[in-house]
């Protein structure tokens, strides 16, 4: 089954902003429409936070399944994937893996309240963030906006000529990338942002708080899971053991602490 794509509110198309109507959300740095595409298979939801994301400007695509979700991608690729977890044909965790495999695109699952495996799962298969059943559509959009925010700053990183290292690891702002042993480390943005954010405050405890205010851009929406979820991921990448970390550690209780 084909994607279906949706245009911006009051039916434009991308690139253009109805007169008189303010930018909302759904539009970047440069003033193009935000395109999202959202892979879920009930169309209740589907249709109805597809109408949300509208009205903040937002050019949304659809697909019902999994495998109409990774054509539309290869298609054209999106600014942001929404992606449920419970698909009737491939798993949201083998779509995300297929995504992450081929694109550092920010990617949000969407998951039940309660199903905390799901979660944890869906992270460490490579989302950046989740939100939970029922969605809240301004939970939803403020989500949008922090990913997309993080994707605009990594971008911003890499007119800094500054260069952290510490043990194999090389981290070159001006080029936006990380190094192990002098071997680039295949990153997505927010992993990124977060090893810069230990490198900033190398040796010192972050806690989980502060690291979701300043990697996630949240004060209240944010989740410790998360957090910790991307610190066991990232630990695959750049240690050498991960189950035995020796540069980033947990301040237990607290947080985590990046040895330099």
């Amino acid at each position: 089954m084909r994607a279906r794509v949706r245009r911006g509110a009051a039916g434009r198309t991308s690139g253009q902003v109805a007169c008189g109507v303010e930018r909302g959300s759904g539009f970047g740095q440069d003033g193009a429409v935000i395109s999202l595409l959202f892979i879920e298979d009930d169309d209740a939801i589907r249709v109805a936070l597809t109408l949300a994301l509208e009205d903040e400007g937002y050019e949304v695509r659809e697909a019902p399944d999994g495998r109409a979700g990774l054509a539309a991608f290869a298609e054209r690729e999106p600014d942001l994937v929404l992606l449920d977890l419970r698909l009737p044909d491939l798993s949201g965790f083998e779509v995300c893996r297929s995504l992450r495999a081929n694109s550092i695109v920010p990617i949000i699952i969407v998951t039940a309240q309660t199903d905390t495996y799901d979660l944890v799962a869906g992270l460490e298969a490579g989302a950046d963030d989740y939100v939970t059943k029922p969605v809240v559509p301004k939970e939803l959009a403020a989500r949008i906006r922090a990913a997309l925010r993080r994707v605009h700053l990594h971008e911003s990183t890499a007119s800094s000529t500054s260069v952290s290292r510490f043990g194999d690891i090389e981290v070159r702002r001006e080029q936006g990338i990380v190094l192990k042993s002098g071997q680039e480390l295949n990153l997505t943005k927010t992993e990124y942002r977060l090893v810069c954010e230990f490198a900033d405050h190398a040796n010192m405890v972050l806690s989980r708080d502060q690291l979701l205010e300043r990697v996630w851009g949240y004060e209240y929406l944010g989740d410790s899971r998360l957090v910790d979820a991307h610190v066991r991921r990232l630990r695959v990448k750049v240690e050498d053991q991960p189950d035995d970390p020796k540069l980033i550690v947990t301040a237990r209780g607290i947080g985590y602490r990046l040895l330099a």
